[in-house]
C-alpha cells in the first residue's frame, strides 16, 4: 500500500496538496487515476495528469469553472458490498443527466475495466463514454456517456 496525494495543479506554482490518502490500494489508486473528475467537499475538480513518485502516487487537478456536484443522492446498495457505478447519458445542454444504469462490482477489477471502457452495452443500447468521475461525497463512481 502506498500513499495518494490530490495536488492543486498552478501553472508555474507550487502544486499544494488539497487531498491525501494513506495506505491506499493500488486498485483504488487506478480506479481514481480513470477518472477525469473529482468531486468532493462542495466542489469538481477536472484531473490534469497522474505521476507515480517513490512511494506515493499523485493525481494533479484544477478547479473545474464551469462544473457542480450533481444534486442527487447517494445510491441505493440494497445491501450491497462493493463499488457502485452510475451510468448517466451525458448532454451538452442541460445539466440533468437522466440515470440509466446504475452497476455493483464486488470485484475493483470487473469495475476498473467497466470505468476505462470506451463502449458500454445496457439493454441493447450502446453507450460512448464522454467522462468519468469519482463523486465522493455520493460514495460512487460516475460514467458519464452519449448514446451511438
Amino acid at each position: 500500500m502506498a500513499r495518494l496525494e490530490y495536488r492543486l495543479y498552478e501553472e508555474g506554482g507550487d502544486l499544494p496538496l488539497l487531498y491525501y490518502y494513506e495506505d491506499i490500494e493500488r486498485e483504488e489508486t487506478a480506479l481514481r487515476f480513470a477518472c477525469d473528475y473529482l468531486v468532493k467537499d462542495g466542489k469538481v475538480y477536472e484531473k490534469t495528469s497522474c505521476a507515480v513518485e517513490a512511494g506515493c502516487y499523485v493525481i494533479y487537478v484544477k478547479p473545474a469553472e464551469d462544473e457542480r456536484p450533481m444534486p442527487w443522492g447517494k445510491p441505493a446498495l440494497e445491501g450491497h458490498r462493493g463499488m457502485c457505478m452510475e451510468l448517466r447519458e451525458y448532454r451538452d445542454t442541460g445539466d440533468d443527466y437522466r440515470l440509466v444504469h446504475t452497476f455493483r462490482f464486488l470485484d475493483t477489477l470487473d469495475a476498473m475495466l467497466h470505468l476505462q471502457a470506451n463502449y458500454l452495452y445496457v439493454d441493447g443500447q450502446e453507450w460512448y463514454r464522454s467522462s468519468a468521475e469519482i463523486d465522493e461525497e455520493r460514495e460512487t463512481f460516475v460514467y458519464y456517456a452519449v448514446m451511438t
